[in-house]
């Protein structure tokens, strides 16, 4: 009767409702959007742009086509000025006389800019190498000189076949975003499970509840009801993210048809989701015991919370080391466990053995904080206005 009222209970919440749905309905809205805006925004043709220059030296004469950028040569920089001041052309550069020997170019333009946009950058640089090296060097090697890098990366397996995860952002974003709605919905859970039982103590109405069942079935039948209902939560999810790369792939395609889906994402993502869930619920039970009121229990989950975003703090430095030691001990602590695991699904393969001993950690951590929250109930859960110290909850465990 406790886990089906915890359970009802916590999916009739608008916040939990809210959070259920708020993937797969933005993410519809977002590809809609996307696509309807895309499809207005989208030129029939590439804008034609042109760009003046003035050269000193004399040596600059051809490839003045580079795309759908046209440089158009100017006498001296004052008729480059009045044809970029009547918006013939959109810029202009001039070229020095000693350019083969210093590489000076300056650049004129009326807009203000951070920096050169890289395809003006290209054209221009393309522009310049290809009038140098002409007649010096065949055609062929001109082209390779302003493109030398066409790098395609393959990742093999140990057997040396093809690897059907082959990595890159793509293979990063669905861990990525899963693990930060993970640690959220973490949070969520336990100040649910905080301020519900801080409701009950400061309305007198756990009292009712102890006169009825034990301490051991109210603390597991509202941890089993919060699992339950977070069940239902990242099945949803989990189930709408397919269906949602597939529409992106096939209705706006592009980068969303490189984004992929780790082969043991699902199932992982299923059972560290539970296991975390479970963690926190009864962590925050124990302090919902000890908690005078809900503001002060709040305080403490959040101390206590923290450290769940402490992946995301030093994510650059995970996509640079994705195998240093560090990974491995958050991705076994508890606390940061279920998104770190995450995470590193996308960056790189976790070992089964670090997958193996995380959840045994996390399972201990759950059964061992059960345990110690069922003694904490016991002795403070009827306690009002008065919050124990450390060294009395420490004391009252070993007596327990």
């Amino acid at each position: 009767m406790i886990f089906k009222h915890q359970f009802l209970h916590t999916i009739k919440r608008v916040g939990f409702i809210i959070m259920t749905l708020i993937v797969p309905v933005v993410a519809l809205l977002g590809i809609g959007i996307f696509y309807l805006v895309s499809e207005i925004a989208r030129p029939s043709v590439a804008e034609e742009v042109k760009i003046g220059y003035v050269d000193s030296s004399g040596i600059f004469g051809q490839y003045t086509s580079q795309g759908n950028i046209t440089l158009l040569r100017f006498d001296t920089p004052d008729d480059a000025t009045e044809a970029l001041v009547r918006e013939d052309i959109k810029e202009y550069f001039v070229i020095s006389p000693d350019y083969t020997s210093t590489g000076q170019i300056n650049r004129y333009t009326l807009e203000k800019q951070l920096e050169v946009p890289p395809a003006t950058a290209a054209a221009i640089k393309n522009f310049l190498t290809s009038n140098i090296l002409t007649g010096k060097v065949p055609q062929a090697t001109i082209y390779v000189i302003e493109a030398p890098l066409n790098l395609i990366t393959t990742r093999l397996t140990e057997t040396g076949t093809v690897a059907t995860e082959q990595g890159g952002w793509g293979n990063l974003i669905v861990p990525g975003l899963f693990s930060f709605l993970l640690a959220f919905s973490i949070i969520f859970s336990a100040n649910y499970m905080l301020s519900g039982l801080v409701d009950e103590k400061e309305n007198r109405l756990i009292e009712v509840l102890l006169s009825s069942v034990s301490t051991r079935q109210l603390l597991t039948g509202k941890v089993l009801g919060l699992g339950a209902a977070g069940l239902i939560q990242v099945a949803i999810w989990l189930v709408s993210l397919p269906l949602l790369l597939n529409l992106a792939s096939s209705t706006i395609g592009g980068f969303f048809s490189a984004i992929q889906l780790p082969g043991n994402f699902i199932v992982l993502g299923l059972v560290y989701f539970i296991l975390g869930y479970l963690f926190f619920v009864v962590v925050s039970s124990g302090i919902g015991a000890i908690s005078t009121s809900t503001q002060e229990g709040q305080q403490l989950v959040t101390i206590l919370t923290l450290p769940v975003f402490i992946p995301f703090w030093f994510g650059s430095f995970l996509f640079i080391f994705p195998n240093n030691p560090i990974w491995v001990v958050l991705s076994i602590f508890p606390i940061t466990a279920p998104v770190e695991v995450m995470l590193r699904l996308g960056v790189s393969d976790v070992p089964v053995w670090q997958i193996a001993v995380s959840m045994i950690v996390l399972v201990l951590s759950i059964l061992g904080g059960l345990f110690l929250a069922i003694r904490i109930f016991r002795t403070y859960l009827l306690m009002y206005g008065k919050k124990p110290s450390m060294r009395e909850i420490v004391q009252s465990l070993r007596s327990g």
